[in-house]
């Protein structure tokens, strides 16, 4: 090479060193923390980095891959310095899953990073002062596998074979799971004899990108003091071409299965179900077990993934509510009733509402077998029956919200702020919601502490208990 040459390559590498970063460019970072996600964060000449694998601590050699105007993501190519956390991953297909992020962290510290993910939630979403609130450490499990009782893995060909998984980290390649290692092993063996029937009998998969096809998602439940399974197919549309075979071999192959549903969901959607479901065989709903109450569980009807560690949630609410016997108790987004049934025996009264029918009538139904009278279930949203009740003269003390992963609706907030029970017990699914929720809040309510459990073992989420009371 000329010296003109190699001058003019030095000269390119040193402004690609100099401004902000370039796909393709080679750099060293030293990973700070755990983002949200479950990935590495560092920082390259005050620009954000998040790379998939990395952990805190470690220094690596990183090549960016997308390059945004406040941050850009990179991949490891070599780890210089490596994390005396870093274990190597049970799951052969962990990398590219991307159902799991933390399975190359040690279990232990994954409790402590996944506190320190609220911690950056409330940093950077809310403006109090987070050194001074009681975030306490992580409450783990004992064994933190084969913990979820429902998989909704994504159905695919691959020739004649049928595949069902999840699609790829930032693809959209189907990568085929035949045993997952953080799902109940009742769930991997359905799956896969479900699979083998639809093979057998050739039944039309679902192709996403043509839109044509019938079997989009396999959804397996299972009860786990029960054993019973809930099988409920999802299909394109409601023409399900030999059905009944189909339902016999179900029966004849997995007599474990109690409750076989179709739902119908033919929009072009990322969501799981559609709105109509069939019941084609077996009871409509299964018996799952938490303590000493029982509950009738349909299809649709949201119910937690980790029977173990709900046990242990939902003490913490009932610790966090402080009842004593007289107060008026809502349990807004309320599912199939779990929570408030949990706490109605230290209750005087329980109000819970859901938009989901189904949902509401499985929680009167888990009230009746319970003798639980004094419990109330209604179809509709809390910003639509607070109000409401508050007219008619009911005023709750304790209001208990579990929303989904986007948080409460603003509308339901003010509704708090209005109405204005003593304690709210919000239970949390995704920090950066909470953290915005209670910001909202702040105005008249204070947080005492936030309970942060792991619910999830092996993935980035966090669940919150947060006891907030009125100023």
């Amino acid at each position: 090479m000329s010296k003109q040459k190699q001058l003019k390559k030095k000269q390119t590498n040193l402004t690609q060193n100099e401004g902000p970063l370039k796909v393709g460019q080679e750099f060293p970072l030293t990973i700070k923390r755990i983002g949200i996600n479950g990935e590495g964060v560092g920082f390259f000449k005050k620009q954000t980095v998040f790379i998939p694998g990395a952990l805190p601590g470690e220094v690596v050699t990183a090549v960016a891959t997308k390059v945004h105007p406040n941050y850009a993501e990179a991949k490891i190519k070599k780890i210089r310095n490596q994390s005396p956390y870093r274990v190597k991953p049970l799951c052969p297909v962990y990398e590219e899953c991307g159902g799991c992020q933390l399975q190359h962290l040690d279990y232990k510290e994954q409790l402590n990073v996944k506190r320190d993910i609220v911690v950056q939630a409330l940093e950077r979403h809310a403006t109090l002062n987070v050194e001074k609130l009681d975030i306490r450490k992580t409450i783990g499990m004992e064994d933190p596998w084969r913990y979820r009782n429902k998989s909704q893995l994504q159905v695919g060909r691959d020739g004649k074979k049928v595949l069902a998984g999840l699609y790829g980290m930032n693809s959209h390649e189907l990568v085929d799971i035949s045993e997952c290692l953080i799902q109940h092993p009742s769930t991997n063996r359905a799956t896969l004899i479900v699979k083998s029937i639809l093979e057998d009998l050739n039944i039309p998969i679902y192709n996403e990108r043509k839109r044509e096809g019938l079997i989009r998602t396999i959804v397996v439940r299972v009860g786990f003091q029960t054993g019973d399974i809930q099988l409920v197919i999802v299909t394109s549309k409601k023409e399900f071409p030999k059905k009944d075979l189909f339902v016999a071999e179900v029966k004849k192959r997995l007599p474990e299965v109690k409750s076989i549903l179709q739902n119908i969901n033919g929009a072009k959607t990322s969501l799981i179900f559609g709105d109509e479901t069939i019941h084609l065989a077996g009871k409509e709903t299964i018996q799952e077990t938490l303590g000493d109450l029982s509950f009738e569980l349909s299809a649709r009807a949201f119910f937690q993934l980790n029977p173990l560690q709900t046990v242990k949630l939902y003490d913490e609410v009932k610790k966090a509510a402080q009842l004593t016997g007289n107060e008026k108790v809502v349990d807004a987004y309320c599912g199939v009733g779990t929570i408030g049934l949990w706490l109605a025996r230290d209750a005087a009264e329980i109000r819970g509402m859901d938009t989901i029918p189904e949902s509401i009538e499985d929680a009167k139904k888990n009230a009746a077998k319970h003798n639980i009278n004094h419990a109330t279930y209604v179809v509709g949203k809390a910003e639509y029956w607070l109000p409401k009740w508050q007219k008619e003269g009911w005023h709750p003390d304790v209001i208990i919200v579990d929303p989904p992963r986007t948080g409460c609706d603003e509308q339901f907030l003010k509704t708090v702020l209005k109405v204005k029970p003593k304690r709210l017990i919000y239970v949390s699914c995704n920090p950066s919601t909470l953290a915005k929720d209670i910001q909202f809040l702040s105005k008249e309510y204070e947080v005492k502490y936030i309970q942060p459990f792991d619910m999830f073992p092996h993935t980035s989420h966090v669940e919150c208990v947060s006891q907030i009371v009125l100023k």
